[in-house]
């Protein structure tokens, strides 16, 4: 009768990390707006650096 119960708990097991692992990894938002950013002309890179660094000055002011 145990035997029983250690299969269902090992099969269980087996099943929760099959879910998990195939579960699609999300990114931290930091890493997808740096990837979205590379991906960018150089052009259109340089205007969203500009306007990082505007608003940095405006925050340190």
């Amino acid at each position: 009768m145990i035997w029983i119960l250690v299969a269902i708990a090992a099969v269980a097991m087996l099943g929760v990390w099959y879910l998990l692992a195939r579960r699609p990894r999300q990114e931290p938002g930091v890493v997808s707006f740096r990837r979205h950013i590379d991906a960018l002309s150089p052009e259109a890179r340089r205007e969203v650096i500009d306007r990082a660094r505007k608003r940095d000055d405006e925050e340190t002011d």
